[in-house]
């Protein structure tokens, strides 16, 4: 339990049963009243963004989550099975919690899971990943940046990367951006 004007972004809060991820927490004081503690939430379980205001002092539980190394292996159904590196447990995680990240899990690739119990909440992947390069497009100079191209990556990603990059070639590549960084 934490009063709420310690409240800080990234906290995680649990509110009638639901768990929020704090994404900014302003103290509000107003001429004619009681200051209080304004918020924006994320509901860890549909992502919807909901503002939620606090009393100065009142109590709000705080959730801690915790951190797991996970090895990816393979999409089996609608699940991704991930093997847990410390206790070699296998861990499926559902396709919502993956989301656009999806675009660069291969076998192989770690990353770290936030856990509450048993229950994944979100996974972040390494910030940068060596990719092979499996198809470009043949024609330079169009789009946004005039000499460069769009290749797609053996994961399906998609990255925009110089006109010298070809098919085979090994990239790496910024996940949290999108971005080629250099040839490897």
């Amino acid at each position: 339990m934490v009063a709420s004007n310690q409240i800080t972004p990234g906290m995680i809060l649990s509110i009638s049963g639901k768990l929020y991820r704090v994404e900014s927490s302003v103290k509000v004081t107003v001429p004619k009243g009681t200051p209080f503690i304004k918020t924006k939430l994320k509901d860890l379980a549909t992502n919807q963004v909901v503002e939620k205001n606090f009393k100065i002092g009142q109590t709000v539980s705080d959730v801690p989550l915790t951190e797991r190394h996970l090895e990816y292996l393979y999409l089996e159904g609608k699940n991704y099975l991930f093997l847990d590196i410390r206790n070699l447990d296998k861990i499926l995680i559902p396709i919502a919690v993956i989301g656009s990240k999806v675009n660069y899990l291969k076998e192989g690739v770690d990353i770290k899971a936030s856990f509450y119990g048993d229950t994944v909440f979100s996974v972040e992947l390494p910030q940068f990943l060596e990719l092979m390069v499996s198809n470009v497009e043949n024609e330079k100079g169009k789009g946004a940046n005039p000499g460069s191209r769009i290749a797609i990556l053996e994961t399906g990603a998609s990255v925009q990367v110089p006109p010298f990059i070809d098919v085979g070639d090994i990239i790496k590549v910024d996940t949290k951006t999108d971005e080629y960084i250099q040839r490897v």
